[in-house]
């Protein structure tokens, strides 16, 4: 089976800021590429942070009475967040970033992990090579569902099980799959749902595989 990886998936002309680059000059870059975050990057491109729009409205926040409230006595690091002006002293660091061969669900596990929307993608030197996000990894889930079912068949069940095509009911709908029939080992109903799963666009598995008497080496 082959899988989209997030080199297949991420936007590879990055949008990028210097450390330098001003609080309005950084506004600019995400109005202009209609973007939400940006990573900041050293003279060789590898990204030391990211500079957000929650990073640019605390700051904008930072002087207000309603902020004062609820934070009467910032630390130093937020103070400092608060009052700089540049993209050095204004991004979240160290940037979270991700490898260009990483798969879907490992890059969507960072996403979530560190709860950003975008992950900067870094080359074998660290340098960024492209941005990955949110909506970059929904894609596979547009792919069409007789692409998905011919995958199966021919990859995961043909391929994969060595199984004949016509052993294995598979009916796709919308990414959720329906696996019926009547498995000639113990065990391989299960094996096959694992599989199906993991095929780029799947949604759910609906296992209806009845299960052959005998024992198992899966």
């Amino acid at each position: 089976m082959t899988h989209r990886t997030v080199k297949d998936l991420m936007t590879d002309k990055a949008v990028s800021v210097q450390r330098g680059t001003t609080f309005k000059e950084i506004v600019a870059v995400l109005e202009e590429f209609d973007i939400t975050a940006v990573p900041v990057v050293d003279d060789a491109g590898r990204p030391l942070g990211v500079v957000s729009e929650a990073d640019l409205l605390r700051k904008t926040s930072g002087g207000s009475s309603h902020s004062a409230l609820l934070h009467p006595e910032p630390g130093e690091a937020e103070r400092a967040k608060v009052e700089a002006t540049t993209a050095e002293g204004l991004m979240t660091a160290p940037a979270v970033c991700a490898r260009p061969g990483w798969t879907v669900v490992e890059a969507a596990a960072a996403m979530e992990r560190h709860r950003v929307k975008r992950l900067p993608v870094v080359g074998d030197g660290g340098e960024l090579i492209g941005v990955v996000s949110r909506s970059d990894l929904l894609h596979v889930f547009l792919r069409s569902d007789q692409s998905i079912r011919s995958e199966i068949i021919e990859d995961v069940v043909v391929q994969t099980l060595g199984e004949p095509p016509s052993a294995i009911g598979v009916e796709v709908g919308h990414g959720h799959v329906v696996l019926s029939g009547t498995v000639t080992r113990p065990g391989l109903a299960s094996v096959l749902e694992r599989l199906c799963r993991s095929v780029d666009g799947v949604i759910e598995v609906d296992n209806r595989l009845d299960a052959a008497g005998g024992t198992s080496s899966w």
